[in-house]
């Protein structure tokens, strides 16, 4: 924490403005359907609206995905945040994170960030590595609770530790600067190679800036770390 009050004001609130452009890149609150919706055919759309009428919570987030992306339907966030809604009552990960991003935006239910603030919780406590991160950043950018770096970098680890590249990303800077986490280059070279590999923008530079201050010993211990890397598991899916 010393080392990031050390950086100045102005230092922090460029780097958090950039994570937060990241962030809205990566997580739009009307993020497109899945790599299983990109699958479906029109005729798809009839079945999966009986399974979610019928009360399955995957496939009313499914539904809310093609709604919000307006994708085999006409788009429409509000019909977006129902399905949503209807998943997340049911305790569904995904449908909790969804419709937060929906209150966060306030796309199809009025902008409300402490609400978006509880499904990101509910959802991050599951263990969802995208909730993981968006809650990351409500800490980390004081967005409806206190800035707390320390519960910040806690929340980037998890996510990161769920193979998210924009929490992976992040996670490598903090380790970098010592922010929230004591300074160690190799576990930023770790996670920021790892963000690398998953082409997350900016990362391959960052890594040659953080490797050009490693020793040796330092870099063959990094790299051994990302070889060994393997995603947390996550039950939802």
């Amino acid at each position: 924490m010393k080392t990031w009050m050390l950086l100045g004001g102005g230092l922090l609130g460029l780097l958090i403005a950039a994570l937060a452009a990241l962030y809205l890149v990566a997580h739009p609150a009307a993020k497109a359907a899945g790599s299983s919706s990109a699958a479906m055919q029109p005729e798809d759309v009839a079945a999966l609206r009986a399974r979610a009428e019928a009360g399955q919570a995957r496939a009313q987030v499914q539904l809310g995905r093609l709604c919000a992306a307006g994708q085999f339907v006409t788009n429409s966030y509000p019909e977006a945040a129902k399905w949503y809604a209807k998943a997340a009552q049911q305790g569904d990960p995904e449908g909790e994170f969804a419709l937060g991003e929906l209150c966060d935006a306030g796309q199809g239910v009025p902008k409300d960030t402490a609400r978006a603030l509880e499904l990101y919780r509910k959802a991050a406590e599951q263990g969802y590595p995208g909730a993981q991160y968006a809650l990351a950043f409500m800490y980390e950018a004081g967005r409806g609770l206190a800035v707390d770096q320390a519960a910040a970098s806690h929340w980037f680890q998890l996510a990161a530790e769920g193979g998210e590249p924009l929490a992976q990303y992040d996670l490598g800077q903090r380790y970098d600067l010592g922010v929230g986490v004591p300074a160690d280059r190799i576990e930023a070279y770790k996670w920021v190679a790892l963000a690398a590999a998953q082409g997350q923008a900016d990362a391959t530079d960052r890594l040659k800036k953080i490797e050009a201050r490693m020793t040796t010993a330092e870099l063959r211990e990094a790299k051994r770390r990302v070889a060994a890397f393997s995603p947390r598991t996550v039950g939802y899916q």
